[in-house]
């Protein structure tokens, strides 16, 4: 049985940790009350341009919409190189968020390698990037510090050289995946087809007005333009849905830590009231059997 300076000792150390989880809750608590209210802001608005493009790719590929030609909207059948683009935190302890990606881009990966299908590994947070390190696959492009501090800009500097890519065939497709924000104490695995432009299965109205229309110039540069920000705004809104995710994880796993220390403490006490109370009784065991054998 441990001596009562050791178990002094551990139930010191857990209040100390105890003290630094709980501490680490209420930081990631009022972080998420900030990426939230952004997440919850950005969300409607992404909703809108995922609805708006998938209708277009519907209507370019379904009914020849102006004889625009993009391959942005051609789904590959067979493709022979895909990008998967993943978002993880910079940072751990916050439970399993990071592992459900990694576990997801693993699946990916083996399903298309089944196919005899090339996958470049594009990894956004240093969590996913240590962990296909280690096991030695090869990654293309890496960005460590975006997820945790997310702008438009860049969300841009990761998802330009990818457009380029696709769009000049070097790639013939493009998966989005991150861990994202549900709710306080929920987070939600989310896979996007990127590119090309995923279509809806029924769109809301097609214009017969809008079937005949002959494309300009003007007009094409238009949907270039939207196309390319409907891409940098996925991945901007990626990057905050799962930046609010991971500190609802967070915050989750330090209180779970903080309750767990808080047992051990209990545990140890009681242990501790316990061996002091036989180290009582030994003593007056002692004294009194010293006593007797005196008289």
């Amino acid at each position: 049985m441990a001596s009562l300076k050791d178990i002094k000792r551990q139930i010191k150390s857990v209040k100390n940790t105890q003290k630094t989880t709980k501490a680490m809750k209420l930081v990631s608590t009022a972080k998420l009350k900030k990426a939230e209210e952004a997440a919850k802001r950005s969300r409607q608005y992404a909703i809108k341009i995922n609805e708006i493009l998938s209708e277009i790719a519907y209507k370019i590929n379904q009914y020849k919409v102006g004889g625009v030609e993009s391959r942005y909207f051609n789904k590959i059948e067979n493709p022979k190189t895909i990008d998967l683009l993943f978002v993880t935190a910079d940072k751990g302890l916050c439970g399993g968020f990071n592992s459900q990606t990694i576990k997801k881009v693993s699946s990916l990966m083996k399903e298309f390698r089944a196919k005899d299908v090339k996958v470049r590994l594009i990894a956004v947070g240093r969590k996913g990037l240590d962990f296909f390190r280690y096991q030695d696959e090869e990654i293309l492009k890496s960005y460590v510090g975006v997820s945790a501090s997310p702008t438009p800009q860049k969300a841009k500097e990761v998802i330009d050289p990818v457009i380029e890519d696709f769009n000049n065939g070097v790639t013939d497709g493009v998966i989005l995946i991150h861990n994202g924000y549900l709710n306080m104490i929920t987070q939600e695995l989310k896979t996007v087809n990127l590119m090309p432009v995923e279509q809806i299965p029924e769109p809301k109205v097609i214009s017969e007005s809008m079937m005949e229309v002959e494309p300009a110039d003007e007009e094409e540069a238009i949907l270039e333009s939207l196309v390319k920000k409907y891409f940098e705004y996925n991945i901007y809104y990626s990057l905050i849905d799962s930046l609010a995710g991971e500190h609802s994880s967070r915050m989750q796993a330090m209180d779970a830590a903080t309750n767990n220390a808080t047992e051990k403490v209990n545990k140890l006490t009681i242990a501790y009231n316990k061996a002091r109370q036989e180290a009582i009784t030994t003593e007056l065991i002692e004294i009194i059997s010293g006593m007797e054998a005196l008289k």
